[in-house]
């Protein structure tokens, strides 16, 4: 007597690719028509607005016009090389300076920092929490408050005995927003850099000290080389964050400064007086250069995020480099 077999029949796997693949685009579907409204459309429509210009005056029969007018790629021109350009590379400069000499100043104090919290002492908690204490301050706040201390009678003029102008212009502007931003921001990437810490195996520091090796060829051959991928993926976000920099130097020193003024704050300066296309224009400049930073920094120094299973091989092979 011959049984039927009542196992479930199984889909052969060719039919369960393109299966799968329409059930996860229908699932993702939500989270792309939200980047479309948020990001895609705003992007395009700043790409439109660029292309045209506000226009009042007389045309040539002597009637008022009035409206936007359609220039092309006139305001992208007077940019590089109209009236605009000296504005344009002066914030170019600024953005670039503030960007390179701050993120690189969060990266040091940041990595200390991280040093630090993840060793076990008395009052490491309050440690940890006084240092965060910072990068949950709102910028605003936290420009507003750095305004006070570096007044002519604040407190860096009075404890060191000099009459400096940091929020008027010049250099010492430019120090006050590196310092401002630098004691803001270098708590996240000590965050970042803390977590990449936690995850590192202590069996390889207690084999190399075992094999003679020092607290900074430790640091060296084993810290740095495991903790890279979380290091770099917060110098990414801290560059990116950096060079679209509008509201500290706006809070802390003001709108219209040539020292401070930055992209963001030239964009803003030029929606502020009605230009709309020229604002669009220095918007689309920014985001192409945020863009090629990104795309270079990628390239050269691969901020990839290596997986787990592969850092226990990675953690033998700094071990050996240690003893070496």
């Amino acid at each position: 007597m011959s049984t039927t077999s009542l196992a479930p029949a199984t889909v052969p796997a060719r039919d369960k690719g393109p299966r799968e693949g329409r059930r996860a685009a229908l699932l993702l579907s939500p989270t792309f028509l939200v980047l479309a409204l948020v990001i895609l459309y705003p992007l395009l429509s700043a790409v439109y607005q660029s292309l045209f210009a506000s226009n009042s005056g007389l045309d040539e029969s002597g009637f008022v016009v009035e409206g936007d007018q359609f220039v092309g790629l006139a305001n992208y021109l007077d940019i590089f090389v109209g009236s605009d350009s000296d504005r344009f590379y002066n914030a170019l400069w600024n953005t670039t300076f503030f960007t390179f000499v701050s993120v690189a100043l969060e990266t040091a104090i940041g990595v200390t920092f991280a040093v630090l919290m993840n060793r076990a002492f008395k009052g490491r908690a309050f440690l940890r929490a006084a240092i965060l204490i910072p990068w949950a301050i709102p910028t605003a706040v936290s420009g507003l408050l750095w305004r006070w201390i570096f007044q002519s009678e604040g407190i860096v003029n009075t404890l060191t005995g000099q009459e400096v102008l940091w929020t008027a212009d010049g250099f010492a502007a430019q120090i006050a927003v590196i310092t401002a931003e630098v004691w803001k921001t270098a708590p996240f990437i000590g965050l970042l850099v803390l977590a990449g810490l936690q995850i590192i195996p202590g069996e390889v520091y207690e084999a190399a000290k075992l094999d003679g090796a020092s607290a900074w060829r430790q640091f060296v051959s084993i810290t740095l080389p495991l903790v890279r991928p979380a290091l770099l993926v917060a110098v990414l976000f801290r560059l990116l964050d950096a060079l679209r920099m509008f509201d500290l130097p706006f809070v802390l020193i003001g709108p219209r400064n040539p020292s401070v003024e930055t992209l963001s704050i030239l964009a803003w300066d030029s929606s502020n007086q009605l230009e709309y296309g020229t604002a669009s224009a220095f918007s689309i400049v920014l985001v192409v250069y945020v863009a090629v930073i990104a795309f270079v920094f990628v390239k050269l120094l691969g901020a990839n995020v290596v997986g787990s299973e592969d850092r226990p091989r990675r953690a033998g092979r700094f071990r050996k480099q240690a003893r070496a």
